[in-house]
């Protein structure tokens, strides 16, 4: 049953990280038309979360953990629309360097491993209550 346990334990921090994943990637989707409130500022920067895996001795294998996020450091669009607020003294406005293709695609992947995560719990749980069931015989 500790086996069980710690299986579950290692997907609940995979659900975890793949939560924080999906909100970072809604944020980005949300701000993806956003320009500088000023003129000649930077527009919002797309994210991506930070998480690494690491051994956990309690359970007896590895687990995922956020450890922050980072910005993306690729280069922003830029466009002429000197009626902008946020245009420079040129006219040209810097739009977010979010991709809302790369986003929806990002999106698909978390979400399914948010649901292998979820199956692999749902599937100890069910371990566990087969396992009960025998021993009550």
């Amino acid at each position: 049953m500790a086996d069980l346990e710690a299986a579950s334990k290692i997907a609940a921090s995979g659900l975890r990280v793949q939560a924080a994943r999906m909100r970072i990637i809604s944020e980005n989707m949300a701000n993806a038309d956003s320009t500088a409130v000023e003129a000649g500022g930077d527009p919002y920067r797309r994210r991506s979360l930070a998480f690494k895996s690491y051994m956990d001795k309690e359970l007896g294998g590895e687990a995922v953990k956020v450890f922050g996020t980072r910005g993306d450091p690729s280069p922003f669009k830029v466009k002429f629309d000197p009626a902008n607020p946020g245009a420079g003294p040129d006219g040209f406005v810097k739009l977010p360097n979010v991709d809302p293709m790369i986003e929806l695609v990002d999106m698909r992947e978390a979400q399914r491993a948010y649901e292998a995560n979820l199956n692999m719990i749902e599937s100890t749980r069910t371990m566990r209550r087969s396992t009960l069931e025998l021993l009550r015989r």
